[in-house]
């Protein structure tokens, strides 16, 4: 995943610790809000032995080592961490973080907690089937984690290192991703309006949840993943160091589209550093803003609407009379109703706030959220 550019710091040093705290306090100053941790699971490490070369799965085993791992979540990182604490402490108000740490869910609070660095990325719901019982079951699962130690949620669908979820939506579940892009996506037909549409109702599920919800750019214009980037192009190291055998992650990097023309979609006067495909041009700002039910329409409305209807931190489930529908409820009246695949229902009485697609003659149809209040 990482280039020779990119050395580690040795953090049993003290003087490395001493710095970062320098840093930290130096932006802190200049009145930056937080600080998002990359890796933040990988500072300490067991360099008692020289590092070997470590297959796929015996890397990703290491989220079971219950603190105790050679390169990754070992419990010796928190005592950093608890230092970062005191100096976010020292601001009003306090510095926010968020580490992104991929490990096991029982050990996310413990990069959450209030004495380290306060919030950590839940990655559940980026492999989540968007089916209505996966969907419910990861709720729950992350919210009773949540509570049992006394930390709060954190949702997302996407991140740079993951294929853009309104592609994954788009795909037969069955189609290896990982093939498939290095077809230059081209092995398995991708539905892109169906992806876009479970998409943007995923988007409504998690947002209208207890807790943070954290968004990667790009997903508010709907963007799929650029899967033809020539190989030439690629800037990657998981795709140079790796025999070339995983495409990489450039593809959910491409830089933004803004205008509808021009060299770079308007990114830049120089052109991008990787390249853009021609239909970026109808998934760019200046197009969708003029389109009220574009996905950035509807991220700005129901963005604005989740500020509006901020709550206490509960959540109540209703019956639905179909599996693939879910319904939950805030406690001041605001609902949100999620029909995944199933056939189009009814939309239950109450005034429609926002809906991820339009209903069809008063019914909720196949990828479609919709927030209401009842009357």
């Amino acid at each position: 995943w990482f280039a020779p550019e990119q050395p580690d710091f040795n953090w049993e040093n003290r003087e490395v610790q001493k710095d970062f705290l320098k840093t930290l306090t130096f932006w802190s100053d200049r009145g930056v809000d937080g600080f998002r941790i990359d890796v933040a699971h990988g500072l300490a490490k067991d360099l008692s032995e020289p590092f070997r070369s470590m297959p796929v799965h015996e890397g990703l085993e290491q989220r079971g080592n219950k603190g105790k791992g050679i390169w990754g979540d070992r419990n010796e990182v928190f005592a950093i961490y608890k230092e970062w604490r005191k100096v976010f402490n020292q601001y009003d108000p306090p510095r926010v973080a968020v580490a992104e740490a991929y490990v096991h869910p029982e050990r996310l609070p413990l990069y959450a907690s209030t004495k380290t660095l306060g919030q950590c990325f839940d990655f559940r719901f980026i492999e989540t089937p968007f089916e209505a019982a996966a969907y419910k079951a990861a709720t729950k699962e992350a919210i009773d984690l949540a509570k049992k130690n006394k930390s709060s949620c954190t949702w997302t669908l996407s991140n740079h290192d993951q294929i853009r979820h309104a592609t994954k939506m788009g795909l037969n579940p069955a189609v290896e991703r990982r093939d498939w892009m290095l077809s230059n996506g081209t092995s398995h037909p991708i539905d892109m309006k169906s992806g876009t549409q479970n998409a943007l109702a995923a988007t409504l599920y998690i947002l209208g949840l207890p807790g943070s919800t954290y968004m990667y750019q790009g997903e508010e214009l709907g963007l799929h993943e650029v899967t033809d980037i020539p190989e030439k192009d690629i800037q990657d190291p998981q795709y140079l160091r790796n025999l070339k055998v995983d495409k990489g992650r450039d593809g959910c990097r491409v830089p933004l589209p803004w205008t509808s023309s021009g060299s770079s979609f308007g990114f830049g006067s120089g052109g991008a550093h990787l390249p853009q495909p021609k239909w970026f041009a109808d998934y760019s700002v200046e197009v969708e803003e003029k389109d009220s039910l574009s996905p950035l329409s509807i991220y700005r409305k129901a963005l604005k609407l989740r500020s509006e209807l901020q709550t206490k931190e509960d959540i109540k489930w209703h019956k639905t009379k179909d599996i693939s529908v879910l319904h939950y409820s805030r406690p001041n009246g605001w609902h949100c109703i999620t029909n995944f695949r199933g056939h189009a229902y009814p939309m239950p009485k109450g005034e429609i706030l926002v809906a991820s697609s339009p209903l069809v003659n008063g019914r909720i149809t196949a990828g479609t959220t919709v927030w209401f209040k009842k009357k």
